[in-house]
């Protein structure tokens, strides 16, 4: 098999095994006491598995795994680089210790605080295998007046002190996390969105000048996960991905976005992953400045300021109007995210 025709392999293996494992996980949660019962905020009307992270991120570990062994085995002569094996074991190990405190807070809530040093815990990971954003790129430079930057396109690069790359990786990857647990209020809505923002960063990926083939292999089983769980998250939903699915998720999407777009030497590479993940970011942003200003605490949930409750009240109350305009929203934030990245050269 071809190497490009990986991503496709590691995409339709996610998507059977999280189709196969979420009923499996739905009896656990359920045997286990890791139920959500409903709350005065809640939208659903019933007890709910919240394990369905877990389904996911079991697929996700799987497909991973096999990938790298299938590869390993059938395409010898095409190994990877040191780099790219490790930063393929960083997302992996650091995605694994987001997982297994998921799973926990999922059955005994957690408080915010052991919550947020989980996230900066698996960043600091993250950062030990070199998966961070060690500098931006430069939009008022100029081609003609900068030199060029590992052999790439004139790069416009403003590269980073350690101690600032260190910083801005925890913040992108505890605020993407972060901001996507938000908006996992409805059924689907977080899997959807995320599904999309995988696939654009595995398009991404997948296109640039030097093909990053472990990128891609991530993205993809990240959306064949997404799409695999679905099934069973779509209203009415059967399970819930619970703060194991939402934080994994958004964590693993961080991630790669690092490995991927953060590292395109182009002017816009700074807005590429913003708008990939604009909905869940621009959401979070709203929603902490509402609440600074407001002087309540920004980790508190509600039932009326995020985008998914403001469209709910539009659409009268319609799930899957509201799942499927922030669907819209999303899909052309990523459009517009493509369209900059193929005129910018890649």
């Amino acid at each position: 098999m071809p190497q490009w025709r990986l991503p496709w392999l590691a995409f339709l293996l996610a998507v059977g095994l999280a189709y196969l494992l979420t009923p499996i996980v739905s009896k656990l949660a359920m045997r286990y006491g890791a139920v959500a019962v409903p709350r005065e905020r809640d939208v659903h009307k019933k007890p709910l598995p919240r394990w369905g992270g877990l389904a996911m991120f079991g697929a996700f570990v799987i497909t991973l795994v096999g990938i790298y062994i299938y590869h390993t085995l059938f395409h010898a002569d095409h190994p990877w680089t040191h780099l790219q094996l490790q930063r393929f074991v960083g997302v992996l190990t650091a995605a694994t210790v987001v997982a297994v405190f998921g799973v926990v807070d999922d059955k005994w809530e957690v408080s915010a605080l052991w919550q947020s040093l989980a996230l900066i815990g698996a960043g600091l990971i993250l950062v030990a295998f070199d998966v961070r954003i060690d500098g931006i790129t430069n939009p008022f430079a100029t081609a003609s007046t900068l030199p060029r930057h590992a052999g790439t396109d004139p790069a416009n690069w403003l590269a980073f002190p350690l101690w600032l790359s260190v910083f801005a990786t925890l913040l992108w990857v505890f605020g993407v996390a972060k901001t996507v647990d938000f908006i996992d209020g409805l059924d689907g809505l977080a899997a959807g969105v995320c599904a999309i923002c995988a696939a654009t960063l595995a398009l991404m990926s997948a296109a640039a000048r030097t093909p990053q083939y472990e990128v891609t292999i991530i993205a993809a089983a990240l959306v064949g996960v997404c799409l695999g769980f679905l099934r069973y998250n779509r209203h009415p939903a059967s399970i819930i991905m619970g703060t194991v699915g939402a934080q994994f998720l958004g964590f693993t999407l961080a991630a790669i976005s690092i490995i991927g777009t953060f590292k395109i030497a182009a002017t816009v590479s700074v807005a590429l992953p913003v708008l990939v993940l604009g909905v869940p970011i621009f959401d979070g942003i709203r929603v902490v400045t509402q609440r600074a200003i407001a002087r309540t605490p920004a980790y508190l949930p509600d039932k009326t300021s995020h985008i998914h409750h403001l469209l709910l009240k539009r659409y009268k109350g319609s799930q899957n109007r509201t799942v499927w305009a922030i669907y819209g929203i999303t899909a052309t934030f990523c459009a517009l995210a493509l369209v900059l990245f193929r005129v910018s050269g890649r």
